[in-house]
């Protein structure tokens, strides 16, 4: 004898960690359309925008008691075509100003990394003869290929070719170290 006449249908999800995941994703939408160049340009605009307010007021205010209606629109104006003028000025500036920024972390973070390895080649005798092993071998690819980092005409396959910047960097950093 089946039991077909019991019926139990439970919920395979529960309600509040559906709408959970609805929240995660909904924040995760705006935090992909948040960009620091964009916010840049808004509050640049914003205070060019101003500035241009401010003076059309300094500008309207002897006249603007017996025509409060025409200074009130002209000021709108001013600000509407302020906004409309200055928008791809302010979006240009922060691009600027945020280029300008990435580069000035990315030097920051390229000396601390340097000072560290320093530091910790100046304690470990393996790091500094890693270090001179680096420096010897960029030395050797750039007298096998003339300097162009080819080497075409060298007489044994070279394994590993190092980037010229981080060649330079090693070869400043084992000429510190050995002055020092």
């Amino acid at each position: 004898m089946s039991n077909s006449f019991v019926h139990l249908e439970y919920s395979t999800s529960h309600p509040g960690v559906e709408r959970f995941e609805r929240v995660v994703t909904a924040a995760d939408g705006l935090r992909k359309g948040w960009n620091a160049t964009r916010s840049l340009a808004g509050v640049l605009l914003a205070a060019m925008v101003a500035t241009l307010v401010v003076l059309a007021d300094q500008l309207m205010e002897t006249w603007a008691d017996s025509h409060l209606l025409a200074a009130w629109m002209l000021m709108w104006v001013i600000g509407f075509s302020a906004l409309a003028l200055l928008a791809p000025t302010a979006r240009g500036l922060a691009a600027r100003v945020m280029t300008g920024l990435d580069g000035w972390s990315q030097n920051v973070a390229r000396r601390r990394a340097d000072e560290r390895l320093w530091d910790l080649a100046r304690k470990d005798s393996r790091v500094m003869a890693d270090i001179q092993a680096a420096s010897s071998r960029a030395e050797d690819e750039q007298i096998e290929t003339g300097g162009t980092g080819g080497g075409v005409g060298s007489s044994e396959p070279v394994t590993r070719v190092l980037r010229p910047e981080i060649a330079a960097r090693l070869k400043r950093l084992s000429r510190r170290i050995w002055n020092e």
